[in-house]
């Protein structure tokens, strides 16, 4: 980022580490909780345990494990469903370009990320990493902390959830008696409620959803939803670039 200042380390006591680890772990706790219904879900939707462990293991973003079993679940192909995960997933690498500047300061408190380091970085920038780190700000070893600290914790609670779900729909002989395909859209809810915070971002998600609902009945499953995300990135550049000007 141009123009924006370098962090600076800070005293940090053992009250403040532990404070960030009780904060990583309710998080943790929290997101596990939801995992559970993705693991029951995904099952559901025809995928199998070991699938379903593969998407919270590798894949590890919530908004797009649940587009991909959502679009799995309607029947769209295979290509339609990673690129509305991939989609989705863009907004992590926007995460990534801000906390680079942190997670690579200078010494004390920053450093290199080297090897696997500098992969699991990119791994665990996710919505809570980030929102714990950014929270930390300018104290670059609690930022660190902070951020490995809910990476870490989300990642093995995520996957622990997901495996409980999905043995546990898989042990079911028919899954979708469980009527968990309501659950996607409400799944779905669950992560945009909280970013609609203004006008703008509710006119973007109206607009989006709104061309999805109509392009629903001539598109395959799963294109609808690209489409409806290109509509609100469409629309959010356009709102930006008005008010630059």
């Amino acid at each position: 980022m141009t123009g924006a200042t370098t962090p600076s380390a800070a005293p940090d006591g053992p009250r403040a580490r532990d404070s960030i680890a009780a904060r990583a772990l309710s998080i943790g706790v929290a997101v596990g909780a939801y995992a559970v219904s993705f693991g029951a879900i995904s099952v559901a939707a025809g995928l199998d345990v070991l699938q379903t462990q593969a998407l919270s293991a590798l894949l590890f973003s919530g908004a797009s494990q649940f587009a991909f079993v959502g679009v799995v679940a309607a029947g769209g192909g295979f290509v339609a469903a990673v690129a509305t995960a991939a989609l989705l997933g863009l907004r992590n690498g926007l995460y990534g370009l801000h906390l680079a500047r942190v997670l690579t300061a200078p010494p004390p408190g920053g450093g290199r990320l080297r090897g696997w380091r500098r992969a699991g970085a990119a791994h665990f920038t996710i919505d809570e990493s980030t929102a714990m780190a950014m929270a930390h700000e300018p104290d670059v070893a609690a930022t660190r902390r902070a951020f490995w600290a809910t990476g870490w914790s989300v990642f093995l609670l995520w996957n622990l959830g997901t495996l409980l779900g999905a043995v546990g729909a898989a042990s079911l002989a028919d899954p979708a008696v469980l009527g968990l395909d309501a659950a996607i859209p409400a799944g779905f809810l669950a992560l945009l409620w909280p970013r609609l915070v203004d006008r703008s971002a509710w006119a973007l998600a109206l607009v989006a959803a709104v061309g999805a609902l109509l392009l629903a009945p001539v598109l395959r499953p799963g294109v609808p939803v690209i489409a409806g995300a290109a509509l609100a990135v469409g629309g959010a550049l356009l709102l930006e670039r008005r008010s630059a000007a």
